[in-house]
């Protein structure tokens, strides 16, 4: 009886470590999981690392576009320069998986409807608009977004007008602003977009 009882507690000797070290893995498969993501994150450049809310109430995460060429512009959808949504849209559509277009509409020049809900029908209904656009903002001044707050540390530049374009390299390298004047389709634009396309 004794040598029994000797054999039972041998066996379960014998798995307690197998099952212990089942335990540990399981505990560093989730401290894996939770950390690296929570790193990748506190590695992005502060430019891209904020909160943002589309038109359409969903979170957009700009950490996950950093190594591609971004261009941030101030929409308004009843100016003289709306008409730009098209080139802006033409270069998204064609390129979509080695560039950003983020939009960030603003009544900054009081130019923009009210509601985030009009905004969002005006630019698909009139301009057929898929690249991000984000909720309705400030982009100047001490109201201004976090994104554009930046953008003029950065550059000394803030919008003077709607459609100002902020051509920001992958990874915030290097950034080139871009006034109302200049279209998104004009030969000053695309030269300077496209050694960033072809990387």
């Amino acid at each position: 009886m004794p040598s029994h009882l000797g054999f039972g507690e041998k066996i379960k000797n014998e798995h307690y470590p197998k099952n212990k070290g089942h335990k540990i893995m399981k505990k560093l498969i989730l401290i894996f999981l939770f950390f690296v993501p929570l790193i990748a994150w506190s590695a992005c450049d502060d430019l891209y690392n904020h909160k943002l809310t589309t038109l359409q109430g969903e979170n957009f995460n700009l950490c996950e576009h950093h190594e591609k060429p971004i261009i941030f512009v101030n929409t308004a959808s009843k100016c003289g320069f709306t008409s730009q949504f098209e080139g802006l849209e033409k270069l998204y559509s064609q390129n979509k998986d080695r560039l950003l277009v983020v939009g960030f509409p603003s009544n900054d020049f009081n130019q923009e409807l009210k509601t985030d809900k009009e905004i969002q029908d005006f630019c698909k209904l009139t301009y057929a608009v898929e690249f991000p656009m984000m909720s309705k903002s400030s982009v100047v001044g001490k109201k201004a977004n976090p994104i554009y707050k930046i953008l003029f540390e950065r550059t000394g530049e803030a919008p003077m007008w709607n459609f100002y374009k902020f051509l920001v390299a992958p990874d915030a390298k290097k950034i080139n602003v871009f006034p109302s004047t200049v279209s998104p389709e004009s030969d000053e634009f695309l030269d300077t977009l496209k050694p960033y396309l072809n990387n």
